[in-house]
């Protein structure tokens, strides 16, 4: 199909229909990564949606492969989702009702369509959605995501459906052979970059903030008056907007509902490199297509009666099993405070008696990313995605490891785990990285999130550094201990910062309380 566009593009777009008699309602999917692949993307079984009754149309956003005009990633997603509904009802085999959905990018097009109120507009799924293209996208803490950023563009955006002549396609398929090497030296491909995706450099000379960031998902809250669904994994790099998308939309009154798996961006069966997690939390076994189904028969059929009473469904590592709670964050959660006291955890009072230790940072040889809410496919050897053992990381001099004593009850965290700590900075600059790890009792150090807080360059002196390390739902069970590591790098997840080499000071007790939030559930 040919669609137009109010300025008179023409998108190019499949249309699936069910071997029905009449008009039905319609699902709408927008992607940058090409319309001919699977109909409902790498989660959904686009022809089961058909098969139960829906029209799909699967349609290349602006610029990308089929699709006329130029591709600027975001910043047409809005208004040329909006004009897609309005086509696609008009249409004679649409009943007059719509839904959206996809996943990623496509997630946060959908977004921003739903944002536009278009008329007919009955229901969306975003699916490992980010809230803002600024912090949370492009950025994290202040830090520029590097790793997936460059991996992305190279990969995704430019290696298909750029329409590239034979000779930049070679180079760009030359880069992404050598990523590892441009991961260390990103400068190396700027001139690629430049001249084929003039987008990265606005990214980079842009910090969060800055009016170059225009309306974001997060800012469009208010105008989302259609019910969501909400999916999304622990160890996914926008699980942060996903779970801020469910509560801003929740804030104004439209039903929104939660869904997070123990998933990566690009792990949704639950099986990580050094982890299981169980035949339940297999993407497949909990029948993401039959969620989208359930969301679309109830708003734009009427179907299946009232929704259930719990909104929010948590997998909850540890216990690895799925419970229901009436909201996010989880009513019942009290703050657990831990001070950092020598390289202990402790809780209570804070440590009278005052500390400090030496935080090195060598651009040359920064911390490795291991693990994590990492988005690097599997390219960067220290970098698969999830809950990694952190102990051979521990072993250097440049990571900082504060450790509880062995627990003797499960402790049960379930919400946004925070790091504040105080660093006196080196003068060239500062990164401050945190992760929180749940060490078993055979030494095993499993990463559950981190975070990362770039340092105001006019910083002096002792100062209080906050660094959202990320949500859990997560049991540590008897016998394990809590861990919290501090270092200056999380590298190529981020981009290393100062690109010299810099000595910070790591303080805590006494009149500079280092400590680890954790919101407990009450007994």
């Amino acid at each position: 199909m040919k669609i137009p566009l109010r300025d008179g593009t023409l998108s190019s777009a499949d249309l699936y229909l069910p071997e029905s008699t009449g008009p039905v309602p319609v699902l709408i999917r927008r992607t940058p990564y090409g319309k001919s692949g699977a109909p409902g993307g790498a989660s959904v079984d686009g022809l089961r949606l058909v098969r139960h009754g829906y029209a799909l149309l699967v349609q290349d956003v602006r610029g990308r492969f089929g699709s006329g005009g130029a591709f600027e990633p975001y910043w047409n997603e809005a208004a040329d989702g909006a004009d897609t509904v309005a086509w696609a009802l008009g249409q004679p085999w649409c009943d007059g009702t719509a839904g959206l959905f996809g996943r990623s990018y496509e997630a946060m097009a959908a977004l921003l369509a739903a944002g536009e109120r278009p008329p007919g507009l009955g229901a969306v799924v975003p699916h490992v959605a980010g809230s803002g293209f600024d912090e949370g996208w492009t950025r994290q803490g202040g830090a520029f995501q590097l790793g997936f950023l460059l991996y992305w563009v190279l990969y995704d955006l430019l290696l298909d459906g750029a329409a590239l002549a034979p000779a930049d396609l070679a180079e760009v398929a030359g880069a992404v052979d050598r990523i590892d090497e441009l991961y260390r030296d990103p400068e190396a491909a700027a001139e690629l970059l430049d001249r084929l995706a003039p987008y990265w450099r606005q990214w980079r000379e842009h910090p969060g903030g800055d009016p170059y960031w225009r309306r974001a998902p997060r800012d469009a809250y208010a105008a989302i008056e259609v019910p969501a669904l909400h999916l999304t994994g622990w160890y996914d790099i926008f699980l942060n907007g996903a779970l801020e998308n469910y509560r801003g939309i929740r804030e104004f009154g439209t039903d929104s509902r939660l869904v997070v798996g123990p998933w990566s961006h690009c792990v949704t069966d639950g099986i990580f490199p050094q982890r299981r997690y169980g035949l339940a939390a297999d993407e497949s076994r909990l029948d993401v297509t039959g969620l989208h189904l359930e969301h679309f028969d109830r708003h734009l059929r009427g179907r299946g009666g009232p929704p259930a009473p719990d909104p929010v469904r948590l997998f909850v590592t540890g216990a690895d099993a799925w419970r229901t709670f009436p909201d996010w964050p989880v009513p019942g959660t009290e703050d657990l405070v831990l001070h950092l006291d020598g390289r202990a955890l402790r809780p209570g009072p804070a440590p009278v008696r005052a500390g400090a230790d030496p935080l090195h940072h060598d651009p040359g040889d920064p911390v490795p990313t291991t693990g994590g809410a990492t988005a690097l496919p599997g390219q960067y050897t220290g970098g698969d995605c999830g809950p990694l053992d952190q102990r051979e990381v521990e072993r250097r001099a440049d990571v900082l490891c504060f450790t509880g004593e062995p627990l003797t009850a499960a402790l049960t965290v379930l919400g946004d785990t925070v790091l504040t700590v105080y660093v006196t900075p080196d003068a060239a600059g500062a990164d401050v990285t945190g992760k929180l790890v749940d060490v078993h009792p055979d030494g095993r150090a499993e990463l559950l999130c981190d975070g990362i807080r770039r340092l105001d360059p006019a910083a002096t002196g002792a100062v209080e550094v906050t660094v959202r390390l990320g949500a859990v739902g997560h049991v540590f069970r008897p016998g394990h201990r809590v861990r919290v590591e501090v270092a200056a790098s999380n590298a190529p997840r981020f981009d290393v910062h100062p690109p010299v080499p810099a000595h910070h000071t790591v303080h805590h007790g006494g009149d500079l309380p280092s400590r680890l939030l954790l919101p407990r559930l009450a007994d």
